[in-house]
C-alpha cells in the first residue's frame, strides 16, 4: 500500500494508458502508469487536462476507481455524448497514448483503513467509482469492518463493477443492494431512494455507542446525493458521519 496522500497535489504529470477495459456500454476503466505518483487515499480524485492543438484546453475531474498501489492508477469515467473530455477518454485514447492529470485532490472524501467504523456506501450512478477504490481499499487491507453498498442505477445494464462486487460479497464483509430507477428485474429494488428503502436496507440506530457510528459515504448526481443525505439525517444518523461528494450534469 502507498504512504498516506497529502490531499492537493496540483502538479501537473503526464501518465501513460496502459490498458483500457469497457465496464458497460458508456463506462470506461483507464489504466494508467503515472511516474512519480505520490499516493492517494481512497475516495479522492483527479483532474485531467486536454489540450488541443490550437492550445484549447478542458479539464474535468475524475474520481479514483483504484487501491493505493504506487504508480498505476485506475479511473472509469462515464460516457456523456456531448462532453468535451469523457468522448476522448472513453472513444479515443488508446494504450501508449500520454494523458496530463494532477493530485491527487480531496482530503474530505476519503476512507482510512485504519477506522474501526462499520461502512455505509451509498451511489447514484457513476457516484460508485470512488467508493469502489474504498471497497477495494478496504479488501487490500483486510478490514473486517462490516461494509453495505446501497447502488442505484438506471437498469442492470447500467451497473457498473457487477461482477467483481459479487465476488467480493462472497470473500469479504460485503453486502451490496441495487435500486434500479428505469428497469427493475423481478423482485429488484425499483424507484428512487425513499425513506422506507433507507429504512429497510440500513440500520439506522443513533442510540449505539459512538464508536459503532458507521462513517457513511454518499456520492452520485446532486438530486441523489442531496437526497440520500438528508434521509439519512431524518433516520437518525448523525450528520457529521455524512460525507458527500456530488457531479452535476456538466462533469463531462
Amino acid at each position: 500500500m502507498a504512504r498516506a496522500a497529502v490531499p492537493g497535489r496540483l502538479n501537473w504529470r503526464v501518465a501513460t494508458l496502459t490498458e483500457a477495459r469497457g465496464e458497460t456500454t458508456t463506462a470506461r476503466t483507464l489504466v494508467l502508469d503515472v511516474p512519480g505518483w505520490p499516493g492517494h487515499l481512497a475516495g479522492q480524485h483527479v483532474d485531467v487536462r486536454l489540450t488541443a492543438e490550437d492550445g484549447y484546453t478542458a479539464e474535468r475531474s475524475y474520481s479514483i476507481a483504484s487501491v493505493p498501489d504506487g504508480g498505476r492508477l485506475e479511473l472509469t469515467v462515464q460516457l456523456i455524448a456531448d462532453g468535451e473530455v469523457s468522448p476522448y477518454l472513453d472513444e479515443v485514447l488508446e494504450p501508449g497514448d500520454p494523458l496530463e492529470l494532477r493530485g491527487p485532490i480531496g482530503g474530505w472524501f476519503a476512507w482510512h483503513p485504519e477506522s474501526a467504523a462499520p461502512l455505509l456506501l451509498l451511489a447514484g450512478g457513476s457516484g460508485v467509482v470512488p467508493l469502489m477504490s474504498i471497497i477495494r481499499t478496504h479488501g487490500a487491507v483486510k478490514s473486517k469492518v462490516p461494509v453495505r453498498l446501497i447502488y442505484s442505477v438506471r437498469s442492470p445494464a447500467d451497473a457498473i463493477y457487477v461482477s467483481e462486487l459479487t465476488e467480493r460479497t462472497v470473500s469479504s464483509p460485503l453486502t451490496v443492494s441495487y435500486l434500479y430507477t428505469r428497469a427493475a428485474p423481478n423482485g429488484a429494488h425499483s424507484g428512487r431512494i425513499n425513506a422506507d428503502l433507507v429504512a429497510e436496507l440500513t440500520t439506522a440506530a443513533p442510540a449505539r455507542p459512538r464508536e459503532d457510528k458507521p462513517s457513511i459515504f454518499v456520492c452520485g448526481p446532486s438530486g441523489f446525493v442531496e437526497a440520500a443525505a438528508s434521509l439519512l439525517v431524518d433516520a437518525g444518523y448523525d450528520p457529521a458521519t455524512v460525507k458527500t461528494e456530488r457531479f452535476g450534469p456538466t462533469g463531462t
